[in-house]
Parts: C-alpha cells; structure tokens; sequence
C-alpha cells in the first residue's frame, strides 16, 4: 500500500524545480531570426531615416554638451548644429558635384583607355591560359558544343525615376526633422521611457544602460567621424600637393576616403580599387599609376593601427571576425547605409551586454 500511494502522490515542487526547464526548439530559434531579418529588410523604408537620425544625434550631443555649459539652451543649440551641419553638406556637395559628374561622363572614355593597359598587364596569364587549354584539347580532344548564350532585356519604366526623386526628397528631410527632435527632445522621451518601469531596480540599470549609450556611443561616433575627416583631409593634400592632383578632383577622392572609412575593410577595399582604377586612368606609367593606393594604403594603416587604438583604446576594440559579419548581414540588409550604420549598432550591443548582469561573457566575445 505505502508504494501504491507513493506512486499515487503527485511530484512535490522540490522535485519539479530540479526537472530541466523547457527550452525552445532550435527550429523555433531559426525562425524567430530569419522572422526578424526579414522584418528589418522590409521596414527598412522606416527604420533607416530612424537610425540615420538617432546616428546624426549621436555626433552632435557631445557638441551640445559643450554648448550647454556656454549656457545655450538645447534647442537653440541644437539649430545651430544642424544647421552647420546642412552649410557644410551644401558647401561640400556643390564643391564637388562638378568633379563627380565629370568622371561619371568620362568614366566610359577612361574605361577604354584603361582596357589596352590591363591587356598588356595581363598577356602573361592569357598565355598561360591559352597553353592550358591547348594541352586540356590535346588530351580530351576538342569539343565542338558551344556554349549557350543568354540574352536579357530590360523594360525603362520612366515613372521609376518620377517616383524615386520625391521619395528620397521625403527621406532626407524626414532626416533632418528627427535628428532635431531627438537632439532636443531625446533625453526627455528617455525619462519618460524609464519611468515606465515598474521596479526600481530596473529602472536604475536601464539608466545607467541609457547614458552609458549616449554618452560612448556619442563621443565614439564623434571621435571617428573626426579622425575619419582628418584621414579624408590628409589624403586630399596628399594628391594636391605630391601628386598635382587638381583641387576639386583631390577633395572629392579624399571626401569618398572618409565617408568609406566608416565601414571597416569592406570600405577601404573598395577606396583602394577605385583608387587603383583611378591611378591607371589618370597616369600613364604603372609605377605613377600605383602612388594613389599606395598613399590611400599607408594613410588607412597608420589610422587602424595606430591613431584610432591611442584615441579610443581598448575599450571600444571589437572582434574583426565579428564585425565582418556584422558588416556582411547589415550590408545584406540595407545596402550602403547598413556597412555606415553596423559598427556603431555593433558597439551599442556591446554596451548593453557589458551593462546586464551575466551577459558580460557574451560582451567579451564580441572583443
């Protein structure tokens, strides 16, 4: 009897809490991924002016900060940044609209000329080539099918272009008007997003979370945007005073070579082949062709390992496995603006892992 009603008993609460916990099946995981990537690729219309402005607020509050104790009220601060910023946008992009449409005219000519010189740089590897292929038909005898070719055709749809200019037109000022309202009125949405919390403890770490973010993650973006226009600067004196580069021609490559150096390794690869394209179609000897990349080069060296460790140290270091992935997946996502946006996202996170109690680990792994 006492072991039939043993058996009858139900399992006491000791024993239910020593019983593993369920866990979500790892199917269930890759779909809550792929359901998330999918909403971030779809809602980018939405969320890219969100973050473009969030990342624009970002580089202006350490200078609002300053401004502040100058006693300038946020608000009128933050019209005085915004609008520098728009002056020099203006300023800048005027001075080199005229560059950058002439090499995108000339670019076709320049592409013709260059053909002839990547043919004489490349007769030693056709010759290879060819030798190959004769000795592959000697033994295999030569194959009479001939491959199959595919044509394709494109339909111009001419509203394309008369919908696309309004919608950016839309974006840009959509841009500006929240990085205005999150300089001004960011920190009060954060007060009033924490005091929603209902447990004290809660709200004192979402708070240090909050400021740590705005405050690293502002002066990391602000120090990078600076050091990033200073490589920019020095690039551009380089090819104007070493390389007789023109004035206007200089400032647009060192513009392209600070916007690019945003995006780590994807960003200075692609600086280095443009500029390898641009030397071979400016300049007729190789070795001329060849001092455009190789300043580019040294100058993106000397900043990654150098310059930017000494300014920010350690602290803000990532993983360069985890931030090529991390470029690849945002690059996937949203283009152009995801490789701009990843890092600093990148180092939010860190942030935020650093900051929670038992996610430290996960924090040194993106290290």
């Amino acid at each position: 009897m006492s072991l039939e009603s043993d058996a009858a008993l139900p399992p006491s609460s000791t024993d239910v809490s020593l019983q593993s916990r369920p866990r979500a099946p790892f199917a269930m995981v890759v779909l809550a991924i792929l359901a998330v990537g999918y909403t971030l690729w779809a809602a980018q219309d939405l969320l890219l002016p969100v973050l473009l402005a969030m990342f624009f607020a970002l580089v202006g509050n350490p200078i609002l900060r300053l401004l502040r104790r100058l006693y300038i009220p946020r608000f009128i601060g933050a019209v005085l940044v915004l609008a520098a910023g728009i002056t020099l946008t203006v300023a800048l992009g005027q001075q080199l609209s005229a560059p950058a449409s002439d090499w995108v005219r000339d670019a076709p000519k320049q592409l013709r000329k260059l053909t002839p010189k990547l043919q004489a740089m490349a007769k030693p590897v056709q010759a290879a080539n060819k030798a190959a292929e004769n000795i592959a038909r000697a033994a295999g005898g030569e194959s009479t099918s001939k491959p199959v070719q595919i044509v394709k055709t494109e339909v111009n749809d001419p509203y394309k272009s008369l919908i696309a200019t309004p919608r950016a037109v839309t974006s840009v000022l959509a841009v500006v008007l929240l990085t205005f309202f999150f300089m001004v009125y960011g920190q009060h949405l954060q007060r009033n997003a924490i005091a929603l919390l209902p447990d004290r403890q809660k709200k004192k770490v979402t708070a240090g979370i909050m400021q740590a973010i705005e405050t690293e993650i502002s002066r990391y973006v602000l120090t990078i945007s600076v050091i990033n226009m200073v490589v920019g600067l020095i690039f551009a004196g380089c090819l104007y005073f070493f390389l007789n580069v023109p004035l206007d021609e200089a400032l647009l490559w060192g513009t392209m070579a600070a916007i690019l150096n945003f995006a780590p390794y994807v960003g200075p690869l692609i600086g280095i082949v443009v500029m390898v394209l641009m030397g071979f179609a400016t300049y007729s000897t190789p070795l001329q062709a060849l001092l455009p990349p190789a300043i580019y080069l040294g100058l993106h060296t000397l900043e990654g390992q150098l310059l930017t460790p000494i300014v920010l140290g350690r602290r803000m270091a990532l993983s360069p496995l985890v931030l090529i992935l991390a470029l690849m997946v945002f690059g996937w996502l949203w283009g152009i603006i995801g490789l701009l946006l990843a890092v600093p996202l990148l180092v939010c996170v860190k942030i935020v892992l650093t900051r929670i109690e038992g996610l430290d680990g996960w924090a040194r792994l993106l290290e």
